[in-house]
């Protein structure tokens, strides 16, 4: 036994017949971590690449959307640490005010308490303990999917430095006068008491009501239609289109409003569409967005008619009832009224809910802290129009324009104890002080702090460059900001990303945050349905990894993710994608056991042969279309040009081939065995940002070396042989086409056939022994009689089946299949041919008929040529 075999048998013996990825995973990754490898050295002079984590909620547990986003970007940063490039995956977590303020009220909840039994100081200090206990579950299982960040890095929007720095932004803010407080309509949630974001509301199809209702008497009434009527305890007006030639004579008047003896204005307002309903709008300024918007348009009074808890508080009959409860006593009082025009029920309408408890939002008047978006949005949307920012896909640009030069002045202010208190103090007198993080509050009787705290989205908007030590200039800003790319779904393109465009440039001085937006889709269910527990169909990737591996659920995702195109899903690909990871396993421990090598430098290409030129040629056509598709962002095709060329090509091909070379032994088989060891390396190269843990365990065997992780990212050589690449792309020709014709004539893959192979004057001559191989054909031997030949790719083979099949009953069934395929032929055509049938027959069922002509036609082809091709009985 030579050396090298020696080295080789040693090697397999250190891989397991079988890949079991949880005895694999867990370890593998506890030694990436403990040797660093993920860390980032900001006084590196490597060129910086820099990804943050869309920062997962504290309470949060790994979905598949998440495993769906790190996959990418950990492919990303793991391909760009193999080209040498000093990597940070910048990771942390968001403090998730109502989420966690709501988990730690349950959580009193059950011991008897509210948040307001224990006081804020103290709540505070229970939500921390709480985060300290039970928090950042999330970190765990990003482990488990084998996340690459930077784990001495993690940063939480509320630790002490992020605190430091939405401090400081705000005063700043505040000081150039972008910061202010006013009243204006909001999203109110009466559960949870606090205003949220627009983010935060989930749109619904509900069962309401739709009530017609006339406001004043005989010509000089109005009709409004309304699905919230104890909303018009607080209209100030009626508002009509001033092109409404129906309402002319009442614009400037005024109307008695039912129920409550005040008149109202009637206004014209191009806001309205005379089109819709009755042309006319009942106006409450203080319960509706667009109602608020006609009311500072015609300096109409707000009066609010609920208080946080959406009870009625206007004196009168509705007091204390809930809205819900007032809503039913409304209508009843204007039937009786006689006011009642029309009822519909049920009227199904979009109504916004809390997405955290699922209560119906009440828009409503409040006095809130606000961002001025209308600089910052600018900024934001010329940072992409002059190209400092590139947003891919491209199509996505018109999303983010409609968005950022659209923009409403930003509600920052929540309800909540848990988050950033506003840093903001009110004096005795009127004062109001705005203090920076290096300032003393105002101290002295009377002097108290705003009680609201901050939006999260406001903290996580600072996420590229807080995470770096901003306010500070740290030696870590200096290297990682601007960020190389985000990496983030298209959902949040508004609520998150245009966020952190407006704060970077603002904060950094004009500098973006990141050169690339790479949006990417949502995952579905595997029939494109959006997945909801209510659907039943959401799953957790915990369970698939556990069952198939980590590098499987990876792969699938990264096999589905196409640029901001939603990603379908299901079990069966996860278990398609472990397969891959075994044949993967399989097919190395097989090529290390046959000589595969990277000891010592590639053969001269004279030595090599066209199959070792092919699959050499092959390989670097693989490298240069993998690194472009990674340019471009196109894991989805990656991931299959990867799939296709390790399975079919080195697997199924190169490594069949080369089958009779290492049987063989001697000097052809040592070269084939670098050539085949040199493949392994750049294909585990390629595969490894995607499946990182079966290839890191496979390289290193084979290599002997440390780890994938920090290993060199494969470039193309420029080695290119096109004539070795048709030639083998002949020599697959016959193979495939003489498969198919054993399987045409029932043969069993293993059954061996004589068989002539005419190949002289073919450079497919210097094939014939894996052809035979591979096809099981054995020499012609004496008494050979071709009882069917076939031409292809310049070759003949002729094959003797006599004694193989029984003749006679094959031309049996394959006559009675050809029947089958007339009949349905002839069924087809009938229907096609119906006038009738076709004037009345939806087009899908046309077009479905069509497809049955067009798949018996092509039966019919093939069962004729296999009976041409059967011996005469």
């Amino acid at each position: 036994m030579t050396e090298n075999t020696q080295q080789q048998t040693a090697a397999t013996t250190e891989l397991p017949t079988q890949y079991t990825p949880a005895e694999v995973e867990g370890p593998l990754y506890e030694r990436w971590v403990e040797r660093g490898y993920f860390e980032a050295d900001e006084k590196s002079d490597k060129p910086p690449y820099t990804i943050v984590i869309p920062p997962p909620n504290v309470t949060g547990s790994l979905h598949l959307g998440h495993a769906f986003e790190h996959t990418l970007i950990d492919a990303l940063t793991r391909r760009k640490r193999m080209q040498g490039y000093e990597t940070l995956w910048q990771p942390g977590m968001d403090h998730a005010g109502i989420a966690t303020q709501n988990v730690v009220e349950r959580e009193l909840a059950k011991e008897g308490k509210s948040r307001h039994d224990l006081g804020r100081e103290a709540f505070v200090e229970r939500v921390w303990k709480w985060k300290a206990e039970s928090g950042g579950q999330i970190s765990g299982q990003m482990r488990r999917l084998g996340d690459g960040v930077a784990w001495s890095r993690e940063r939480f929007t509320m630790d002490e430095g992020l605190s430091q720095a939405v401090q400081t932004i705000f005063k700043k803010l505040y000081d150039d006068e972008l910061i202010y407080r006013a009243e204006r309509i909001i999203n109110w949630c009466p559960r949870c008491l606090t205003a949220i974001s627009d983010i935060e509301v989930e749109y619904q199809d509900d069962d309401g009501e739709l009530v017609s209702i006339r406001y004043g008497e005989g010509d000089a009434s109005i009709v409004v239609a309304t699905t919230r009527a104890e909303t018009m305890l607080g209209d100030t007006a009626v508002a009509v289109h001033p092109d409404d030639e129906r309402y002319k004579h009442l614009v400037g008047t005024e109307i008695e409003l039912p129920l409550t003896g005040r008149r109202i204005p009637v206004v014209a307002d191009t806001h309205v569409d005379p089109e819709f309903g009755t042309g006319a709008v009942k106006v409450t300024p203080a319960h509706d967005p667009n109602d608020f918007e006609i009311g500072q348009r015609h300096s109409l009074p707000s009066i609010a008619v609920m208080d946080e808890h959406a009870v009625i508080t206007v004196h009168g009959p509705f007091q204390g009832l809930d809205r819900l409860e007032a809503r039913s006593a409304i209508v009843a009082a204007l039937r009786a009224d006689g006011r009642i025009v029309a009822e519909k029920r049920p009227y199904t309408h979009s109504v916004g809910h809390c997405s955290r408890c699922k209560t119906t939002i009440e828009p409503r008047l409040s006095m809130q802290w606000w961002v001025k978006v209308g600089p910052l949005a600018k900024a934001a949307g010329d940072a992409v129009r002059d190209g400092k920012v590139k947003i891919h896909p491209q199509e996505m640009e018109k999303r983010y324009f409609d968005w950022v030069d659209n923009l409403h002045d930003w509600c920052i202010s929540r309800q909540l104890w848990w988050g950033h208190r506003i840093p903001v103090w009110y004096g005795p007198n009127g004062e109001v002080v705005c203090v920076g993080p290096d300032e003393q509050p105002p101290a002295g009787e009377g002097w108290y702090q705003d009680t609201d705290v901050l939006d999260t989205w406001f903290s996580s908007g600072l996420w590229p460059f807080s995470t770096l030590g901003w306010p500070e200039q740290t030696e870590s800003l200096k290297k990682f900001y601007p960020n190389s790319v985000l990496v983030t779904g298209y959902d949040i393109l508004f609520f998150w990303v245009a966020r952190m465009m407006m704060f970077g440039l603002y904060a950094m001085d004009g500098t973006p945050p990141f050169h690339t937006i790479a949006l990417h889709g949502m995952v579905r269910d595997q029939n494109g349905k959006k997945m909801s527990k209510s659907f039943g169909n959401v799953v957790n990737p915990l369970d698939w990894m556990d069952q198939y591996g980590s590098d499987a659920v990876r792969f699938t995702l990264a096999n589905g993710a196409n640029p901001g195109v939603d990603v379908p899903i299901g079990e069966d690909w996860v278990k398609a994608s472990r397969n891959f990871a075994n044949k993967i396993w399989n097919a190395t421990r097989f090529a290390l056991m046959n000589g595969a090598t990277i000891e010592g430098e590639l053969p001269p290409v004279e030595q090599l042969s066209a199959t070792d030129r092919w699959i050499l040629s092959r390989l670097n056509k693989t490298v240069a279309q993998v690194d472009a598709l990674y340019e471009d962002y196109q894991f989805a095709k990656l991931s299959d040009a990867l799939y296709h060329f390790a399975w079919d090509e080195v697997f199924d091909w190169y490594v069949e081939l080369s089958k009779t070379t290492f049987f063989a032994g001697g000097e052809q088989a040592k070269v084939s065995g670098r050539v085949l060891g040199e493949v392994l390396d750049v294909m585990l190269r390629l595969l490894h940002p995607i499946v990182p843990f079966v290839t890191d365990a496979l390289w290193t065997t084979l290599t002997g070396r440390e780890s994938l992780v920090i290993a060199e990212w494969p470039a193309d050589s420029g080695f290119r042989d096109d004539a070795a690449e048709a030639e083998i792309e002949n020599l697959q020709q016959v193979v495939t086409e003489v498969r198919r014709f054993r399987a045409d004539q029932g043969l069993q893959p293993g059954q061996k056939v004589p068989a002539r192979l005419e190949l002289d004057g073919t450079p497919l001559a210097a094939h014939e022994a894996a052809i035979r191989q591979l096809l099981r054909l054995q020499p012609e031997g004496e008494g050979f009689s071709a009882t069917a030949s076939l031409p292809v790719a310049g070759a003949t083979v002729s094959l003797d089946l006599s004694g193989t099949i029984d003749v006679a009953a094959e031309r049996k069934r394959l006559a009675k299949d050809l029947a089958a395929a007339e009949k349905e032929k002839a069924q087809a055509e009938g229907k096609l041919g119906n006038e009738a049938f076709l004037a009345k027959a939806p087009d899908n069922v046309v077009d479905k008929i069509k497809g049955r002509l067009a798949k018996a036609d092509e039966d019919i082809a093939r069962i004729q040529a296999q009976l041409e091709r059967l011996p005469q009985a």
